[in-house]
């Protein structure tokens, strides 16, 4: 099998697109960078996704061959410093960028006010000279953008929304001259005017827009402190420990920091000192605040409460748990939704087409017996109507509008597709342990089959019954496991001192082998027993499933290497707060909620009965390689599959079923389970995954509504056009209109969902 080649993702922001074709034009440009392997354009976001095979030159070459490639398309590549400046300047003031649309309308306004006092019989018309002088300046002074890139647009053969405002306005403004030397008093200096300043308004309510749309990076972003109290630094004085402020980006791990009440938590970290507790609202969705103590861990951006605690720092920089989820936020709001790639080819024949229906009106008025002037005007009205602005923002406003409430629910969309997908879900699978569980099993019988006495004190482990348990713990020590926690918990409450084993040997799904003084044991479940041909008191365990335990043996290998069963160990576990209610909602939408489990077919449908999951839907026995398996084999029976789990076994399957969701793990495993699934539920609250569905299901009505919108206005608008029915004004403020009403309809999304949460 061939290996792949090592890749890089560049991230380019890149000014001045306008329209759907833009985006074609920059990703073909993109696309012919020798290298590349993909290219993806938001025109939400304004800027670039590259994915391209590294080349022998370095990334530096390559990053400097994309944005030639971006401003010979005829755009501006901007840098990361430049791009951040103009948002932080757009982001400071509300009117940023608004100067040049007031001279515009300033200039306009004695053009348009004779036309509409015309017709109450007022008549203010300027001279020929008056109107030429202000229009002019709108004409070429701010409508040169409108030209550069409409140039730069023939030059790529293509078109694009710069180059039919060019069009129509510059033909309105030379019909105006051509008139005036005719002697002609009607002439039409305003349409070509007051159509600059309309598109000109209509981008900057527009961009005003977008920056509400990724208000929720930004609320993100500024949940970083500026500062840190280290701990320890430059001294001691006087056996006092001294605090000092440094930048945050001088933290490193392993540093001892102070929180004060109310402050921000500068990095992940783990308390050392004091009690507190702190607001994880903006991070996970969580309204309430959560206590900490000594040994909980925190995570970067919370809000200590009262308490003052002492920190000792786990992870900063990218490798924090806020610059992940800004990133997976990021990452989700510049992907493209597989919706947008017909929005797509649609915009690379739009322009042509539209240039044609224009060049077609023209004639057909002309041989209608009308006069150039009048088949001109019309003519003029289509290409400023048709501009397809709307038809480019549709998708990508929908998903910035859409990941971004999520973000503030504590459901993290990784990608537009695992978005687009959700809403077709029909049946949900759930990890059982630390999922639909609370992940704590507790260590509740130990059974000594050899003594064949049952368990008889409070904690449910007789203390004739302690050897079982010391070599319990020394096969589980180190284990990470649930199960494996457990027994050492179980050890330590006791006060029993594990063995020491060696050779400790871990079978996934199976159980743990090691060996000690000579004398080789195993922590096996009961497959594993089954599969070495061990026979199990099957009264002992009946007596223990039936109280819907999960049941290991503890087994003694002879030197042939038969294995005999020495002890049963019983592990039960507490559903999740809440979780049979997540499970009845799920059911309500007509979902079908399966669960699939390593555990025992007895234990396994104990739970679900609790949870009321059906019997019929219950997978028990699945080893963690084959829950993949299991989820494949429910997408082959035709069903829509989401699956939901928690730690590292869990990554196949999640990227196995359509849609995979991760459930934030507080005992660590996540990062794994993250990377594989579309969708991150940043707390382990079960009614996320409901919210999670309904998220995309009203983000993709959104976007089809966008779509239906900015199709409609071409669909109606184009004709009305052609045939006379609307002027050039009232065309450039139809296409205006068109794209504010798809950004306000996305922007509703953010509405609903803080209506939801009341």
């Amino acid at each position: 099998m061939a290996t792949p080649a090592p890749s890089q993702t560049f991230d380019i922001a890149i000014g001045g697109m306008s329209c759907a074709s833009c985006v074609s034009r920059v990703e073909k440009a993109l696309d012919r960078v020798p290298g590349v392997l993909s290219a993806s354009v938001n025109l939400a976001t304004e800027s670039a996704r590259v994915v391209a095979s590294s080349l022998p030159s370095g990334v530096g070459e390559l990053d400097a061959l994309l944005r030639r490639a971006v401003r010979s398309a005829g755009y501006e590549p901007r840098t990361a410093k430049a791009a951040a400046a103009l948002s932080d300047a757009a982001a400071a003031s509300p009117w940023q960028g608004f100067a040049p649309i007031a001279l515009g309308m300033l200039l306009s306004a004695p053009l348009l006010a004779p036309m509409l006092l015309m017709p109450f019989g007022i008549d203010l018309m300027l001279p020929a000279w008056a109107q030429l002088l202000l229009a002019a300046p709108v004409q070429f002074y701010l409508g040169a953008r409108f030209y550069r890139a409409g140039w730069h647009a023939v030059l790529a053969r293509s078109g694009n929304m710069d180059l039919l405002v060019a069009l129509g306005t510059s033909a309105a403004f030379g019909l105006s001259l051509w008139l005036w030397w005719r002697g002609v008093p009607h002439l039409y200096f305003e349409a070509s005017a007051v159509v600059i300043t309309l598109v000109l308004l209509g981008k900057w309510l527009e961009a005003r827009a977008k920056r509400q749309a990724t208000s929720a990076i930004r609320a993100l972003q500024q949940l970083r402190p500026e500062v840190a109290h280290l701990l320890g630094e430059p001294g001691t004085r006087g056996g006092r420990i001294v605090e000092s402020d440094v930048p945050l980006a001088e933290v490193m791990k392993g540093d001892r920091l102070a929180v004060r009440s109310g402050e921000r938590v500068p990095a992940d970290a783990r308390v050392l000192e004091g009690e507190s507790e702190v607001d994880e609202a903006m991070l996970t969705g969580e309204p309430l605040p959560v206590p900490k103590r000594p040994g909980d861990s925190l995570t970067g951006g919370s809000i200590n409460g009262d308490g003052r605690l002492v920190i000792e720092v786990r992870a900063v920089g990218a490798e924090s748990v806020l610059a992940r989820i800004i990133r997976l936020v990021e990452d989700a709001q510049a992907a493209k939704a597989p919706i947008q790639r017909l929005v797509d080819r649609i915009a690379a024949v739009f322009v042509p087409v539209v240039l044609l229906i224009a060049l077609a009106t023209l004639a057909g008025w002309m041989l209608h017996g009308s006069g150039v002037e009048i088949a001109m005007i019309h003519a003029v009205a289509v290409l400023v109507i048709a501009c397809p602005c709307a038809l480019g923002l549709a998708t990508p406003v929908a998903v910035m509008a859409g990941t971004g409430m999520a973000a503030k629910r504590g459901i993290l969309v990784k990608d537009a597709s695992a978005l687009e997908m959700a809403r077709r879900v029909d049946t949900v699978a759930f990890d059982k342990t630390g999922t639909l569980t609370l992940g704590r099993p507790a260590l509740t019988a130990l059974v000594s089959l050899e003594a064949d006495k049952g368990a008889s004190t409070a904690d449910g482990i007789a203390q004739d019954e302690a050897t079982w348990l010391a070599l319990a713990g020394g096969l589980q020590g180190g284990n990470a496991h649930p199960l494996a926690r457990a027994v050492t918990d179980a050890v330590s409450r006791r006060g029993i001192t594990a063995y020491a084993l060696d050779g400790l040997r871990s079978l996934p799904g199976r159980g743990v082998r090691g060996d000690i003084a000579g004398q080789s044991w195993a922590l096996a479940s009961l497959r594993w027993c089954a599969e070495l041909g061990v026979a199990v008191d099957a009264t002992a365990l009946e007596r223990l499933h039936a109280h819907g335990a999960t049941v290991s043996a503890l087994l003694r290998f002879d030197a042939s290497d038969a294995a005999h069963a020495v002890a049963l160990l019983a592990f039960t576990d507490e559903p999740k707060p809440h979780a049979a209610e997540a499970i009845a909602t799920l059911h309500g939408r007509g979902l079908r909620v399966v669960m699939i489990s390593g555990d025992n077919a007895q234990a396994a449908h104990a739970m679900a009965a609790r949870l009321g999951i059906a019997a019929d839907d219950v997978f028990a026995d699945v080893l963690p390689a084959d829950k993949a398996a299991q989820v494949t084999a429910l997408k082959q029976g035709g069903h829509v599959v989401a699956m939901v789990g928690d730690g590292v076994n869990d990554a196949p399957a999640l990227a196995a079923a359509d849609v995979g969701i991760a459930m934030a793990n507080p005992d660590g495993g996540t990062d794994v389970a993250m990377e594989a699934a579309g969708i991150t539920l940043m707390r382990g609250d079960l009614a996320l995954v409901a919210e999670a569905l309904d998220v995309s299901a009203r983000t993709v009505a959104k976007i089809r509504q966008n779509l239906f919108w900015a199709f409609a206005y071409n669909v109606a608008g184009i004709p009305l056009a052609a045939f006379g029915l609307l002027s050039p004004v009232v065309a450039g403020a139809a296409m205006a209109a068109s794209s504010l009403s798809v950004m306000a309809n996305a922007l509703l999304l953010k509405r609903e969902g803080r209506r939801s949460e009341r």
